[in-house]
C-alpha cells in the first residue's frame, strides 16, 4: 500500500484515487499524524442480476412454449 502526504494527496488528488482503484487502498497521512485510506467502493449487485443461460432456441419459441402451458389450463 502506497502512503502519501495530505500535501502531495491534494496536488493530486485524481492520480491517487486512480491508484486506489487499481491497488485497492491508499493511505494519506497529515502532518499530526492522523492517516486516513482512501479505498474504491465496491458497487452493491442486486441478486436477481445473474447471467443469462443460453438453452439455444429463440424468443419466439419460448413464447410459443409458454401459450401451449398456458392453453392447457
Amino acid at each position: 500500500m502506497k502512503e502519501y502526504s495530505f500535501t502531495e494527496a491534494r496536488q493530486h488528488f485524481a492520480s491517487i484515487l486512480d491508484e486506489a482503484r487499481k491497488e485497492g487502498v491508499v493511505c494519506v497521512t497529515k502532518r499530526d499524524g492522523e492517516s486516513f485510506y482512501i479505498k474504491p467502493v465496491i458497487p452493491k449487485k442486486s441478486p436477481l442480476d445473474i447471467k443469462g443461460v443460453n438453452l439455444g432456441i429463440s424468443s419466439s419459441e419460448i413464447v410459443d412454449i409458454i401459450r401451449e402451458g398456458r392453453e392447457e389450463r
